[in-house]
Parts: structure tokens; sequence; C-alpha cells
């Protein structure tokens, strides 16, 4: 018998539920009964003001009303280019409230990246900060459709009265303010354009199984895909990560989670911030991570659980701000979005003992076409390198790169998913779903992850390296075939290679090798005129923090750049420096 139809792991469950129950409600309605449930409690708190459940579910209705006085109405695309911050949330709600689909992405998405995002999915309206105004309002005369409505919010508007005006005096004089007359709507006139028209909220609400927010990944060409997913797709997450964790909804309902990880990704939103909201807890939102300010947090707020990548940890790791602090209240430690070393997860657990914590760090893994995470340590079973066991009603299987064929105990190959989380499929690209979700000989259907990996006998997963070509900086996905096709267009440039390289802080940055045009000298020049291309049309995490010059690219015997060598020698040279003798 296979592993994935015996499913041995649930053996190692403990009081972990085997099988739940999914509601065929919406997200909206999975926030709203959590709601009725506990009015009075904080749903959530940005920069020490908190909002009150009932409060949540007025300000989600009235920001509906204003997204259908825009316009905005069933089966609609609006993109939320923001941090984490109360319009964001509010919005994401508000659209699935009225039927409209959100378009997830990252505020520091470069221009073109933006404009690529709104074409794609024909997306009637715009939000984000002011901060990005200048970026944004660049492309809005480019766009396929004409009629996309800029919104712009303020991190201030959602502060206290003196937090606010201290954030005007210091931080808002950083970013040129946009100007008094352009073509963009404030937040505040938006929110007031709902009350003018008065229009009903929808009497019928979305099916379980409609559509409600699309988010990006790379495809196996490195093209970027729109990831669909479902309400009964981020409904089961929550409600799966809850199970899985250890804990009930009435305990999560008594608990903050320190929502950091972005709201456009997967790990951030699904987790950070619709996981907590579900059971009736609270989100502590945090616009951006500075480990200094994300150690005051924690001493300050206490919350009880952290999600973060590899790199939150380790930064915290660094921190002098938490030197002798109590860090009891901590419930549940949680690392995904990329591996976590066995190095690293022995110095966290020692770390959080010796801060009083009696948890150690649970080590997840997923991915955006199941929202995020679909597996996770054991409470009380974890296995070295191993990144957990299936969640409830999830089924795992290892099968034969590019075949059906389940492979035995112990022998790698790629990763399968199968369970209520996995996707609707990638938006306007039926190529690509097909090869990615497969009905197998069992009946399922099963998600192929692109990643490799193996079951042992117990049905522990263990995660090796992604088949997919793609590096991993700070928990952000990135693709280098996308890089080298924006770096291969710039004039002087003949051809380019992009590798990832070890590091201590990002886990990976970026490395370009450029062969220059023949006749143009490899210059610092010419490398400072690459990096500001760059700049221009690669978001910020993903720039390429290392450019180093090649007069030719090794190939492979079928003429493709062999990147695999390129990745070879540069392990060679870090392995060389770290023996060399000390001067």
């Amino acid at each position: 018998m296979s592993l994935s139809s015996s499913a041995p792991w649930l053996k190692y469950y403990g009081n972990v539920p085997q099988h739940l129950s999914y509601p065929q409600k919406t997200i909206y309605q999975m926030v709203k009964a959590a709601a009725e449930r506990n009015p009075k409690l904080p749903a959530y708190e940005f920069m020490g003001k908190k909002t009150t459940y009932a409060e949540f579910i007025r300000r989600i209705d009235e920001t509906a009303k204003a997204y259908l006085a825009l316009g905005i109405g069933k089966g609609d695309h609006v993109t939320i280019c923001m941090p984490n911050c109360p319009q964001a949330v509010d919005s994401f709600y508000a659209l699935n409230r009225i039927g409209a689909i959100s378009n997830m992405i990252h505020p520091l998405s470069a221009a073109g990246e933006i404009r690529h995002y709104l074409d794609f999915s024909h997306s009637k309206a715009i939000l984000t900060l002011d901060q990005f105004y200048t970026k944004v309002a660049s492309v809005m005369p480019e766009l396929q459709n004409s009629d996309c409505k800029l919104l712009l919010a303020r991190i201030q508007d959602e502060l206290p009265l003196a937090l606010a005006v201290g954030y005007d005096l210091t931080k808002a004089r950083k970013y040129p303010a946009p100007p008094r007359r352009g073509n963009y709507i404030w937040w505040s006139e938006f929110m007031r354009m709902g009350p003018r028209k008065n229009l009903p909220l929808p009497k019928k609400l979305p099916a379980a199984n409609d559509c409600a927010s699309i988010l990006y990944s790379g495809g196996t060409t490195g093209t970027t895909k729109g990831i669909m997913l479902s309400n009964l797709n981020f409904n089961a997450l929550a409600l799966q990560t809850i199970a899985a964790s250890g804990f009930t909804m009435d305990e999560i309902s008594d608990m903050k989670m320190l929502s950091v990880m972005p709201v456009f990704h997967g790990f951030g939103l699904g987790i950070g911030i619709h996981t907590p909201l579900v059971a009736g807890g609270t989100c502590i939102l945090v616009p951006q991570f500075n480990v200094n300010t994300y150690a005051e947090i924690l001493l300050k707020q206490k919350p009880n659980l952290i999600p973060g990548v590899p790199t939150l940890f380790e930064a915290l790791l660094r921190t002098d701000k938490l030197e002798g602090a109590d860090l009891s209240f901590l419930k549940g430690i949680f690392s995904g979005g990329d591996s976590l070393a066995p190095e690293l997860k022995r110095k966290v657990d020692a770390f959080l003992k010796a801060h009083g914590c009696a948890e150690q760090i649970r080590e997840g893994y997923g991915t955006t076409e199941c929202v995020t995470a679909s597996c996770l340590t054991p409470k009380d079973y974890a296995r070295a390198g191993s990144i957990g066991v299936p969640f409830p009603d999830t089924f795992y299987k290892i099968v034969q790169p590019g075949a059906l064929t389940e492979v035995e105990p112990n022998i790698e190959g790629e990763i399968c998913i199968s369970g209520p989380s996995v996707m609707m499929g990638y938006m306007d690209n039926p190529e690509e779903t097909a090869s990615t979700l497969r009905r197998h000989y069992d009946g399922r259907i099963w998600l192929h992850t692109g990643d490799l990996g193996h079951m042992d006998q117990d049905g522990f997963v263990y995660f090796r390296q992604r088949m997919k070509r793609m590096i991993i900086t700070s928990g952000y996905n990135v693709y280098p075939s996308q890089l080298e096709n924006i770096i291969d267009g710039h004039e002087k440039v003949l051809l380019s290679c992009v590798i990832g390289v070890k590091d201590p802080y990002r886990v990976q940055k970026v490395k370009a090798y450029v062969v220059p045009m023949p006749g143009v000298e490899p210059t610092e020049e010419l490398k400072q005129e690459l990096l500001e291309y760059c700049s221009k049309r690669i978001a910020k995490y993903a720039m390429p923090r290392e450019i180093e010059f090649r007069t030719e690219l090794p190939k492979t015997l079928v003429g493709k750049v062999a990147y695999r060598v390129l990745e070879d020698e540069e392990k060679a040279r870090i392995a060389a420096q770290a023996v060399q003798p000390e001067a």
C-alpha cells in the first residue's frame, strides 16, 4: 500500500483531529461569524490603535459600499498594492463582500511590474499608499484599461493623533507629496462616496468555490502566473492551521498574532491575518519588518503567536533588544517561506528556552498554490531535517519527476499535494494549470509542486530543493529567467545569467553574470548603469547585489547557459574563502 493512501502520519497527530468540517462560506462570512461571537474583542491593532470586531465589520461594510459607489461589482478585480495596514485588510474583506476579487501585489514592485499586474488582472482600481504615488501614477496612462481608478491611502490616517503628528513630521516628509490636483482619489474621499450614493450591499454572497483573491508566483518558464484562490482555499487553510497547531478556536480567540509577514504573500495573508480573524483572535499589524521595532513590539504587546521566515528568526538572534527578556507568553513559533536550517533551529530553540519560553520553533512547508502552508512539524514529534506531516484532510505523495507513479519511502522525487487548500488554477493559463493540477490513478487531483523531496516510512516529509529554477531571498521568490530577460534588454548587454548566492542575512542574494556587447568595455561605470537600469524595472528585493562581467558564459551540450556551473563556481569560491587563514 502506498504512503499517500495509508497516511501513516496520522498516528503522530496527537490531539489534532484527522478530519475537519469546512463551512460553505465566504471569507467575509467566516470573519463576520467570529465578530458575532466576540464583538468587543480587538480584531486588529495597528500602531497602538485597536479595532474591535464589531467596528471591523462596520468598516468592512462601509468600505464595500464605497467600492460599489466606485463602480466595482461581482467578478471585478481590484489591485491591493499595500503593506500590512487597516485599509488593506478592510479592502480584502470588503471586496469579497460584494463578490469582487482582490489582486494582491508587492508595493515595492517596479513600475513595469505594476503595469503588468494591472493589465493582466484587468483591474478596475488600485489601492496603494501615498508614498508610492509617483511610481504607480507613472503607469496609469499606459494601462489597457484607461478607466482604472487610483486610490491613495495614508499610514497616518490610521494612527492615534500623537503618532500621526509625529509620522507627518518624520517619515512622511521623506516622500514627495502627491500633487494637490491629480488623477487619484484620497481614501477619505473614497469612503465618503458610499454614504453619498447609499447603494445597498448585495443580498446574494459569492459561493465557497468562487475566486476570492489572486496571488502571484513564477511558472516553469519563469513567467509570472496569477494563482486563483477560492473562499474555500482560504477558509480551509485557516481551519487546518489552527487544528495542526494544536489549538482550538476558543484558545486562538484569546491570543494575539504578530502579523509582520506581508499581506500580498500567502503566508502573511492566509496565516498571519485570515487565520486569527476566523477564530476571533487579534492581529497586530506591522507594515514593515525592522528587527529592533519587532523586538520592541514583542516586549510591549506580548503576542502569543509569531509566524516568520528563517531570516526573521536569524535577525532576532542578533539583536540585543531581547537580552534578558521573558518570552514565556509565546505559545506558537512557526517558520515558513524557506527551509529552516537545522543549525538555525537549534539556535532558536536554545534562545527561546533561555528566555523562558517552553515552546520550540515549528517548521512548515507549502506553496502559494495552496495559499501557503500544507504541512507542519507535529508538536511532540519533530524529526531532524523534516518539514513535518500533512495538515488534516491533506495528502502528500512523492512521484517520479515528470510522471504520476508514486515512489517508495525514502526515495527522492517530486512532492505532490492534494487537499481543500489546493488552488482553483492559474488565471488565463490553461496549459500551466493542466501541467500543475493532474488527476492521478487514485482519482484525486494532485498539485505538482516542482519541489524535490522524500517521505519516510512514517509519512514525515523532507524537502530537498526546487525543481524549478528559483532564488529565495529574505522569504521572497525571485525567478532568474525574469531578471535575465530584463538585463538582456539593455542595449550594452549581449547575454546574462542570474543565480542565487548564499547570504547570511537573506538566505540567498541575487548575482548576475553579464557578457557585454562586442566593443563594450566592462567598466565600473557600466555596472552602475546596469544597476540603475534594473532599479527601474525590478523590485527592490529582487535586485542583483553583485554583477560580474564575463567574456562568455558556460554552455551545456545543447547550447543553453549552464547556470549550475556558475552556481558550483560560486560555492567553491565561498568554500575557499572559508578555509583561508586569517591574516
